[in-house]
């Protein structure tokens, strides 16, 4: 824990309970990391003029190109012996220019700009392709491992026109983990406020987590209960998703604490609360099987959910905002309800079937006259 604790406090939440998680290199020099042990925030301290330590919101947003140089510069001296000349900062530096130039997405910049670093770290020489083929073949990776590395080397050699023909690698992809709901309810219960609603929203809209981040308060329709996914991610549709009343009242009950937007633009520091949140309450409950529910996990329930609710994979497809109806026949397969349990209802009235068709039961048939309705369990 940080001795200067009372001098230094977390940008996010106030609080003066904080680890040391690092120093982070810049051009001025060594600056300090710190994580904060209340909600998980990571950022770095700053001197004023007048020489007294400050945190800096900006560690997160500042510019990646200055990320990629910290990581190049780390593997500077990791070269093997009789290898040609490792490739420079600023070969790097100008392969993630060119791709923020293309328009690629930050996060996607900063995977591709680590896993080039880890082929350097393990004795790669990007610019000799048979390097990077021994490496390859020589290194414990796992064949997701080793995929993602091929495909993201191979645009590094477009770029720099690098004649190299990428190796096959047989990768089976496992099928995603689906949680019951009930653990998705006791993740969002035992988080933080604003945790918990950014992990409802994902549950209802079933958004990625870098869309739900860029949400502002004007694509929230309290009225008609709707939120519009209007910075969709992966070349994917913009929508707007119909929600419930538990998530438009979560929204309303928050301060706009950060401007247009609704959650903190940096999912970072979402990621780290809610990874500290599920590990306490994964080990509080006896459950290991919530340390294997991420962000993106929120997606997958829902699409799958959704499909069974209504067997229309149209319907599924467009909730999701893909393009193509491959990527969503994954989930008319993911789970089999061979013994489903469900919830009965009847309503005699109009009124009554409206608000159990509101609640999510759906219409059975009519009996004695009486309407049955359903809702799975």
């Amino acid at each position: 824990m940080v001795e200067s604790s009372s001098v230094l406090c977390c940008p996010e939440c106030g609080s003066s309970s904080l680890y040391r998680d690092g120093l982070r290199c810049t051009l001025e020099g060594p600056v300090q990391r710190f994580l904060c042990r209340s909600c998980g925030y990571r950022f770095s301290e700053r001197k004023t003029n007048n020489n007294c330590l400050t945190p800096s919101k900006g560690s997160q947003v500042c510019v990646i190109l200055q990320e990629a140089k910290n990581l190049t510069s780390a593997t500077e001296t990791k070269t093997v012996a009789g290898e040609k000349k490792q490739i420079s900062n600023n070969k790097i530096l100008d392969f993630a220019w060119q791709m923020k130039k293309h328009g690629l997405a930050e996060g996607t910049i900063r995977n591709r700009i680590r896993a080039l670093t880890t082929l350097v770290k393990k004795g790669a020489d990007l610019i000799n392709p048979d390097s990077v083929e021994t490496v390859l073949a020589t290194e414990k990776l796992n064949d997701g491992h080793k995929r993602e590395l091929v495909r993201i080397y191979h645009s590094f050699a477009k770029a720099f026109k690098i004649e190299w023909i990428p190796i096959k690698v047989k990768y089976e992809p496992k099928q995603p983990f689906i949680p019951l709901e009930t653990e998705l309810d006791q993740l969002i219960a035992g988080c933080g406020k604003r945790t918990a609603m950014f992990l409802q929203v994902l549950k209802d809209t079933g958004a990625r987590s870098g869309e739900a981040t860029k949400l502002r308060w004007i694509d929230v329709n309290g009225q008609n209960r709707t939120i519009s996914i209007n910075n969709p991610e992966k070349s994917s549709r913009s929508r707007t998703v119909r929600v419930s009343d538990k998530t438009i009242a979560m929204i309303n009950a928050m301060p706009k604490k950060y401007g247009e937007y609704i959650f903190n633009p940096n999912r970072q520091s979402l990621r780290e609360s809610f990874w500290l949140s599920k590990r306490k309450l994964a080990d509080t409950l006896q459950n290991p099987r919530l340390k294997q529910i991420h962000f993106h996990t929120f997606r997958h329930w829902k699409a799958t959910m959704e499909y069974h609710k209504t067997k229309d994979i149209l319907h599924v497809m467009n909730m999701l905002g893909h393009k193509s109806i491959q990527n969503t026949l994954i989930y008319t397969q993911l789970l089999n309800f061979e013994k489903e349990e469900y919830h009965s209802a009847t309503a005699k009235t109009i009124e009554e079937a409206k608000q159990l068709i509101e609640s999510g039961f759906e219409y059975v048939t009519d009996l004695e006259g009486v309407k049955l309705f359903r809702k799975r369990k």
